[in-house]
């Protein structure tokens, strides 16, 4: 007698124990793909202020580091720097979007960043189950730099003790995150004549990625990914750029403004060697796994070209 092929039927409670191991199994070739592989973090915005959103971002750079892949958290601070100024009474301004960093405000930031912006960060991984250790570019001469004497556009600025960086030495971070450390790094760079500078942690963030040449450079930002306005007059965020595609766009006027340097800083970075590199909503909770971990993704990821990790990957 042939046997029952049919399946027992489940209560909405198994259902969603069943949904949740479809998750697993959706991660599982990305997963593959990207063990023993190097991913940088730049974590900042409303994901470093708000404890919810604070928790969700740790909760996936731990799960990152437990399933072999090599997470490298570089991290911002200015809302930490902007109210230690203010409690000082020490005054601060901005030219060009960069914060005018004489003596007294550097060694502000500095206590800032790595005395407690960055420990906080370390404390926090910890409590998730993970090993962190927290360094800036002082640590090993990791960031070398010089003054910024010249803005985006070539034109002479002064804006103190701000940073150009020359060169990444990557050997503290290498060593710690294929260890069973998670390296953070906080964005302070060292002189020639060991004078600290302050640098922008989106420039740290992918001149790292781009020294270790990582499979994936993350940025968290407070935006849903790459915005633009299409003939119809709609807005659309877009889940997947290449090359020619974001040329095209700008040249067309679809990505305008602020984006362009968002999404050229992201095309130089892979021209350099870095896999992947993504503009996510740090505002959702868990967006680093959903960008990661998911065929859909969130955000904006870009590529030179649209190469799947593995046989099915729809990119």
């Amino acid at each position: 007698m042939e046997k029952d092929k049919t399946l027992p039927s489940v209560g909405t409670d198994m259902q969603t124990w069943i949904n949740k191991a479809a998750t697993l199994i959706e991660a599982l070739p990305y997963i593959q793909s990207l063990a023993g592989k190097t991913v940088v973090i730049k974590y900042g915005g409303n994901a470093m202020v708000n404890d919810e959103l604070k928790s969700s971002v740790m909760d996936d750079i731990a799960l990152l580091k437990s399933v072999g892949i090599n997470p490298v958290l570089v991290h911002g601070g200015g809302p930490d720097i902007s109210n230690m100024l203010k409690t000082l009474n020490v005054e601060s301004r901005f030219e060009n979007g960069l914060r005018v960093t004489d003596a007294k405000v550097m060694s502000v930031a500095q206590m800032v960043l790595v005395g407690k912006t960055n420990k906080e960060i370390v404390s926090y991984l910890g409590q998730k189950g993970v090993k962190a250790i927290g360094i800036c570019g002082i640590d090993g001469h990791l960031i070398e730099c010089e003054k910024l004497t010249e803005d985006a556009n070539g034109n002479p600025i002064d804006v103190g003790f701000v940073g150009k960086i020359k060169r990444i030495n990557t050997k503290v971070i290498s060593t710690l995150a294929n260890d069973e450390y998670i390296p953070v790094v906080a964005p302070i760079g060292v002189g020639s004549d060991g004078e600290s500078y302050n640098i922008n942690a989106d420039t740290v963030a992918a001149e790292i990625a781009v020294a270790l040449k990582a499979e994936k450079l993350m940025t968290l930002t407070d935006v849903e990914g790459v915005k633009g306005i299409l003939p119809d007059g709609s807005e659309q965020v877009f889940p997947v750029l290449t090359e020619s595609d974001i040329h095209e766009m700008i040249e067309n006027g679809v990505i305008t403004g602020g984006m362009i340097p968002k999404v050229n800083g992201c095309l130089d970075t892979i021209r350099r060697g870095v896999g992947r590199a993504h503009i996510i909503d740090g505002r959702i909770p868990h967006s680093i796994l959903l960008e990661i971990f998911t065929g859909k993704g969130i955000g904006t990821m870009i590529v030179q070209e649209k190469k799947p990790y593995f046989e099915g990957e729809k990119i």
